[in-house]
Formats: structure tokens, C-alpha cells, sequence
């Protein structure tokens, strides 16, 4: 008899287990994941900009995922962007290893090719590749300034590194084509942002003072066409885990792939839907709002013979910001769950335990495999 399985999440003050319902996945309901029109967040009327702020707030309470209408981000953006990630994907891996982040980065940027990753104990190495960079002042689609005019409390927490544009300069375009993507996403985070804080009874203006060098990481995943040994296994393209600043926008292409986790145990897949980005909730924004808004599981496979490519960008606050749970969470009744810690630790402390811990794991299996020594009797 099918029972209730335990899920082993990785979170950077140690594992948590969610419970899973012995049933496949199925397509979500328009209540699970609602789509939430944010033309209205654009107005100069307060009301209007409430309104879309009461529709996050119960996406949030609820499975923490939601689609974004009217974002505001052009296709052609989208569309350029997404060309040149597949330019770079399907490049000989001796081409991409130019910008290898095991080999370049002290910062988690750059390439990381099949399999180099394995983000969930429970479940496989994660199929996808991956090529990431972080936010630098320079790009700053709102305020660009030499990375020599951040304060040093500020600059000390940048995390960017410029061997991923050196290393695909030979990509035409590539640069201009990554960073206006990233670029609009930024913009609308910063609006989206303000509307997170009306939806928790903050001033509109509550986090604008801390997401002026924010943490605004671009990463774009590639997922190659399913293989049959990778279907006999029960490959995953990205294992099981959640986010971990405020929250992700995530453009996805027609293929499909993505799945939540439902509060019930219950996998739900995630389709495309023409003309949104997916919107998550992620770890820091649960602490801050006192559990209130849900940090949800996620995963991806792709079982389809195509490539899919996903966008994702996620935003959080300057790093060195030393947050707690706001004031307007937390109550007599209702302490506050979890002590301060800035935004820019949090995210080090998982980065480098997933880091140690896959590297831990390979050099587990050199040290089983047999030797091909051969010695003389």
C-alpha cells in the first residue's frame, strides 16, 4: 500500500522534511496558482496598486506560487535573451568551460555543466546546465555607478566577476542580449517589491532604501532532451528545494517542466502560460514576514525529447542589509521565529554547503572506485 514519503530539503541551518502524497503529479487549478494581472500595480492610485497587492498576499498565504500578467517586459527582450542561452548551451563544452564556475568563480558565477550539481539529497544529480551571474553596480538599470563610488559597507557584499563576459565575448550580442533581460527584471522587482509591502501592512516604501545594490542574480538553465537512461532512472532536470531571498521571476519556455510542491503534499505541475513570469515566494521573505508567506518546494523535469530554457532572477536585499521579522508580523501573541542575519549570509551559507557537500560526494567516489594501478609482484 502506497504511504506518504518524506522529502529531505537543504536549507542552510540544516535539513527539514516535507511530507509527500503517494500520487503523481497533476496539473494545478487556477486557485492553486492564480494568474494576478499587475497592469494595476503601474497606477498612480493608491487603491489600484492595493489591489494587486491583495491578490499577492493570497497567492502567498496559500502555495506561495503565482503567474504575472502585464509585467511589463518585452518579448523581443525575452526572445533575444533566450537565443542567445541556447547560442551559449549548445557551444562545445570546452567552450563553455571558459567561464567554468568551479574553475573561475569564488562566487558561485559562470557554468556549471550536466550533472555538476545535486541540489536535493533525496533525489538525483540535477540534468540541467547552468550559466549565472550576480548584480554589479555598473549595470544598475536605475542608477549605474562605478563599482569605486559604492560605499565599502555595500561593496564589500558585490558579488559579480567579469570573467563571464570576457569568456563569452565571442557570443555576437551576447552581453547587451543577457544583461536587458536581467535589466528589466530588476526594474520590475523593484516595483514588485513595493507591492510585497503593501501586502504585509508596510509603508509602500518600507524596502526601497535596501534594495539599492540588491541581490539580483541572473541564471539561465538549460535542460537537454531527456535521455532513455535518464527516464529508466528517474532523472531530475533540478532537484526539490526552495528559494532563498525574496522571491524569484522566472521566465519559462512552451516545453514544460516545472512542478510545486502543494501545502497538501501534492505535486503540482506548473505549465507555461503565454505572457507571464512565474512568481515565488523564497526563504528570506518567509522570515521576514514571520512564516506568514510560504517559501514553496519546487522542482523541475523535463521529460520531453526538446531542449527547455528557463530564466530565472532572483531578488532579495543589498547583502550586507541585516534583517529581522518586520513589525507588521510579529505581535505579543505572535514573537517573532527567527534572529536577524542579512540576506547576503543567508545565501553563502547554502551556496557553500551545497558546494562542499557535492564535492564531498565526488570525492566519495573517486576513493570507492578501483584502482588502475598496477603493481608488480
Amino acid at each position: 500500500m502506497s504511504t506518504v514519503t518524506k522529502l529531505e530539503l537543504r536549507t542552510a541551518l540544516g535539513p527539514v522534511y516535507r511530507d509527500v502524497l503517494p500520487h503523481p503529479p497533476r496539473d494545478c487549478t487556477a486557485d492553486e496558482i492564480p494568474v494576478i494581472d499587475l497592469a494595476p500595480m503601474f497606477s498612480e492610485d493608491l487603491a489600484d496598486r492595493q489591489q494587486v497587492a491583495a491578490a499577492i498576499r493570497a497567492a502567498a498565504t496559500n502555495n506561495g506560487f503565482f503567474y504575472v500578467k502585464n509585467h511589463g517586459i518585452p518579448d523581443e527582450t525575452i526572445a533575444r535573451c533566450k537565443r542567445q542561452v541556447l547560442d551559449f548551451m549548445r557551444q562545445p563544452l570546452e567552450k563553455k568551460n571558459l567561464v567554468d564556475s568551479r574553475t573561475y568563480s569564488k562566487y558561485f558565477n559562470g557554468y556549471l555543466g550536466k550533472r555538476k550539481t545535486k541540489i536535493s539529497r533525496s533525489e538525483s544529480l540535477d540534468v540541467r546546465e547552468s550559466f549565472g551571474f550576480r548584480y554589479s553596480p555598473e549595470l544598475d538599470p536605475d542608477h549605474p555607478m562605478d563599482i569605486s563610488e559604492v560605499s565599502e559597507e555595500v561593496r564589500a557584499w558585490i558579488r559579480a566577476e567579469d570573467f563571464v563576459w570576457e569568456g563569452t565575448s565571442h557570443l555576437p550580442n551576447f552581453k547587451k542580449d543577457c544583461i536587458a533581460y536581467w535589466s528589466s527584471c530588476l526594474i520590475l522587482a523593484r516595483r514588485l517589491v513595493r507591492v510585497f509591502a503593501l501586502s504585509l501592512g508596510l509603508d509602500e516604501n518600507y524596502w526601497d532604501d535596501k534594495v539599492t545594490h540588491p541581490g539580483a542574480d541572473g541564471v539561465f538553465n538549460y535542460y537537454p532532451p531527456r535521455t532513455e537512461e535518464e527516464t529508466v532512472n528517474d532523472f531530475v532536470g533540478l532537484g526539490s528545494h526552495t528559494d532563498l531571498q525574496l522571491f524569484t521571476l522566472l521566465w519559462q519556455d512552451s516545453v514544460g517542466g516545472l512542478q510545486i510542491l502543494s501545502k497538501e503534499g501534492q505535486w503540482l505541475k506548473a505549465p507555461p502560460t503565454e505572457g507571464t513570469l512565474v512568481v515565488n515566494i523564497g526563504d528570506f521573505m518567509m522570515r521576514l514576514c514571520n512564516d506568514i508567506y510560504k517559501s514553496t518546494v519546487h522542482r523541475v523535469t523535463n521529460e520531453s525529447k526538446a531542449e527547455r530554457v528557463s530564466m530565472p532572477f532572483f531578488f532579495g536585499l543589498n547583502f550586507n542589509c541585516v534583517e529581522g521579522v518586520v513589525p507588521s508580523c510579529t505581535s505579543e501573541s505572535n514573537p517573532p521565529k527567527y534572529e536577524p542575519i542579512s540576506c547576503g549570509n543567508w545565501c553563502q551559507m547554502r551556496f557553500k554547503m551545497e558546494r562542499d557537500e557535492f564535492n564531498k560526494g565526488e570525492q566519495a567516489k573517486k576513493t570507492a572506485a578501483p584502482s588502475a594501478l598496477v603493481v608488480a609482484m
